[in-house]
């Protein structure tokens, strides 16, 4: 979400092809610019502590905060390493919890002076190294840092120059985007430095709805030197000597923290100290919870080395659920460092002990098959192609994510909020996301939570408005409702214009695709009255498109309450005018001509609509190629594909429902080779907690999943020699032999041993296993799949 502009960015090394597992391989600063978001720092699978740089902003830039990752690869200088942060998110704030800043100067000033710049180093990426679960920094202040983590908790290390004071602030108060509270108390005799910090504030400076806090961090931090020294630190006030402080910097009147507010502590070591080793553990339940959890995983006495082991193989065990053969080092390192991306979201909310904090601000504990409760989950982006990867290689962990939702909506008065972070809804973005979530993770597999509860509670929301859903609170990007504007859904089948929305026209087609995972989901618990009920439902994109909006062919667009097409009036725009392609209005993050194809349930009945396959293929070519014959897959204006934003990258798998299965392997091809690359600007834009690196995964691997809610797979062509993902209930095995550059042409397919004529995969195969075995070639097989017969399925009520 929320597309970035494109920058320039400095290379770095190629991986080497040796490796003693495929963690090496993994690239952590790919995405660090262009946009991506993402963060370079130490991280276990799924884990609630992200140990990361925090990076001063880049020079005039007034944000508090370098990227909303913490981190820009053109950043110079780094202000602390933070206990928290969330992948690749496109909206500036929240996380970045507690940075710890080593300094080896006397603090004289308070640093809430400048949070942003005060007390900050200097660093150069030729200091830098960036591994799964290990993150290295020799920062010009003569420190070096060294970070690692656990799945509660993490380690640093940092190594102090000679003949320097040495000192360790704890920022408690300078969360990305500010906080309401924060207090710290160092406890000398112990070595130990405790505290809380509450934040939230997620896209707080686009409107007041989120303007606010929702969660409350509790972190315990214990050092292995004794302390020579400590201070505080108020405001603008230092006290030296001091052993307490609170204090938050407040969210300031548009959203983002004004400098002079907040608190926080140092403590100090003799000099001649060298490296300081602290370990520190989280909870977002409680102090005494925090502790356990260190004491639980990093308890005295363990090494740096034996805990940053233990991270880098927990990465091994996870990415080697995907074993690759062949590709370019670059292509096994972009691949693997996209697996890591996918992996890292929801991440483990609740502590060692089961407890977590609820949405209804009380602690409760997991129970029955859950194992764990997760948080930080990005509905709009995720539920294209990330849940329903993880899955696929983790049914258990997916089975919990999707148990947490469940819990969620419980203790949320029964709301899915679409966009949730930690233990607050943020309402971010559009639509319903909710239900294809759900029912992608059961369709892939995961069956291990309460469905049937989660099926009552989707269906029960989506049939009955409420005070929120009818408010316009939050709109456009942040409307308070599950569901903004149900009650003129239900009458008129349609969101119109004037109704709770970001865009009309694209909260009709998320909803559409909402009542399909409803639909989905329902089938498969048996409940076959609710499926076609929401079947039908999913049907009332038609009423919305419209076959004379131009006259080369039909469009979604807005309509009025009265049933009249709405004229359109976008940013630029002066008066309202009649509709055209280009237009924004109405739509998210994207134009009418790049939503007309989000109809992925039902390719076929759209396809139907546009006048037949031949009319669709021609649009489809217009789309993703210039007049000249050259690709418009990216940056090439409104009436193109954006396939660095989530609108439009199932569009690239429709030629297969066209009965031009090989443009589709071109496109893919193309998308793969050009705009994903081991660079800092690696990343097409926002890569979303995982959703963007979730679909270079799977069409490297030469397959995708194009119907939110089921797990049919469509096929591309694999990128590389050989796949096997491995599952408990059958391993998938990808043979393309002759696979490489200039071949991404499927000649011909054997499914099982079997010659195939389809260009997809019934959703057996994805659940029990089974193998795949490509011919490639540099030349396209222009008659493989291309009957109607072939093309993937489509659900209709037709």
């Amino acid at each position: 979400m929320f597309r970035p502009i494109a920058l320039a960015a400095a290379l770095v090394p190629a991986v080497a092809a040796a490796s003693s597992g495929p963690a090496d391989l993994v690239n952590p600063l790919i995405g660090t610019t262009n946009g991506g978001n993402v963060f370079p720092g130490a991280v276990v699978p799924f884990g609630m502590l992200q140990f990361s740089p925090e990076a001063s902003p880049l020079p005039g830039k007034k944000a508090p905060i370098a990227a909303p990752g913490g981190y820009e690869y053109r950043a110079d200088a780094i202000r602390g390493f933070s206990l928290t942060n969330v992948e690749g998110w496109g909206c500036a704030g929240a996380s970045g919890d507690v940075p710890l800043m080593p300094v080896t100067e006397d603090i004289v000033a308070s640093p809430s002076t400048d949070f942003r710049h005060a007390y900050a180093s200097k660093f150069s990426h030729a200091n830098e190294t960036a591994k799964a679960g290990h993150y290295r920094v020799a920062l010009d202040n003569g420190v070096t840092a060294d970070l690692t983590a656990a799945l509660h908790s993490g380690a640093a290390r940092f190594a102090f120059p000679a003949g320097k004071p040495a000192n360790v602030l704890v920022r408690a108060s300078d969360s990305e985007v500010g906080s309401e509270r924060a207090s710290v108390t160092v406890d000398a005799a112990n070595r130990r430095v405790s505290g809380q910090v509450t934040s939230g504030n997620f896209c707080g400076y686009i409107n007041e709805a989120d303007r606010r806090s929702y969660y409350t961090l509790y972190f315990v931090a214990e050092f292995d030197q004794p302390f020579a020294s400590t201070g505080a630190w108020q405001d603008t006030t230092v006290t030296k000597g001091g052993t307490h402080a609170e204090g938050g910097t407040g969210y300031g009147p548009k959203g983002f923290p004004e400098a002079g507010k907040g608190s926080g502590a140092w403590v100090g070591f003799a000099k001649g100290t060298g490296a300081v080793n602290v370990r520190v553990g989280i909870s977002y339940v409680s102090a005494a919870n925090a502790q356990a959890n260190l004491d639980a995983e990093i308890p005295k006495g363990t090494t740096f080395e034996s805990l940053r082991d233990k991270a880098v193989a927990a990465w091994n065990e996870r990415l080697s659920r995907i074993d690759i053969e062949g590709g370019t080092p670059d292509q096994r390192t972009v691949f693997y460092t996209a697996l890591y991306h996918s992996l890292m979201h929801p991440n483990v909310f609740s502590d060692v002990n089961g407890e977590y904090r609820g949405f209804d601000d009380k602690v409760h504990r997991v129970a029955g098959m859950q194992r764990a409760q997760y948080a930080n989950f990005s509905g709009w982006d995720v539920y294209r192609s990330q849940l329903p990867l993880v899955a696929w290689l983790e049914p258990d962990t997916a089975s919990d994510i999707a148990q947490s939702l469940f819990n969620q909506a419980q203790q949320n008065n029964g709301v899915w909020d679409r966009w949730t972070h930690n233990n607050g809804g943020t309402h971010v973005m559009n639509g319903d996301p909710a239900a294809p979530s759900i029912a992608g993770i059961h369709a892939f597999g995961a069956r291990g939570f309460d469905a049937k509860g989660a099926l009552a509670s989707l269906v029960h929301a989506a049939d009955n408005p409420t005070a929120l859903d009818t408010s316009h609170d939050g709109c456009e990007v942040e409307c308070v409702g599950q569901r903004p504007g149900l009650d003129a859904w239900l009458k008129l089948h349609y969101i119109p214009v004037g109704a709770p929305a970001w865009g009309p026209a694209a909260d009709t087609l998320e909803t559409v695709a909402a009542e399909f995972g409803i639909s989905a989901l329902a089938q498969r618990l048996g409940d076959d009255a609710t499926s076609k009920r929401f079947l039908d439902r999913a049907q009332y994109w038609r009423n919305l498109f419209d076959p004379q909006a131009t006259p080369e062919g039909g469009y979604i667009r807005n309509r009025n309450a009265d049933g009249t097409w709405a004229l359109v009036k976008d940013d630029d725009d002066k008066e309202a005018h009649a509709f055209t392609p280009a237009t924004g209005d109405g739509f998210v993050e994207g134009s009418a001509a790049q939503y007309v194809w989000m109809v992925p349930f039902n390719v076929g009945g759209l396809f139907d609509a546009m006048g037949g396959r031949e009319k669709a293929r021609k649009r489809l070519d217009a789309f993703f190629y210039q007049p000249d014959g050259s690709f418009a897959v990216t940056k090439s204006g409104p009436l193109h594909a954006e396939l660095d934003n989530e609108p439009s990258i199932g569009t690239p798998w429709l030629y297969n429902y066209a009965g031009q299965p090989w443009k589709t392997q071109e496109l893919v091809r193309r998308v793969l080779d050009t705009i994903w690359l081991n660079a800092p600007n690696g990343i097409p834009g926002n890569d979303d907690l995982g959703e963007m690196s979730s679909w270079y995964v799977f069409a490297s691997l030469g397959v995708y999943p194009a119907i939110p809610g089921r797990a049919e797979l469509v096929v591309g062509s694999p990128l590389f020699k050989r796949a096997t993902i491995h599952r408990a209930n059958g391993d998938v095995v990808i043979e393309a032999p002759n696979a490489g550059a200039g071949n991404p042409y499927v000649v011909a397919l054997k499914v099982n041993g079997k010659p195939s004529a389809r260009s997809w995969l019934p959703e057996d195969f994805a659940l029990k296993g089974g193998k795949l075995e490509f011919d490639l070639s540099t030349k396209p097989n222009k008659a493989w799949a291309s009957k109607a017969s072939d093309a993937p399925p489509s659900f209709d009520v037709r």
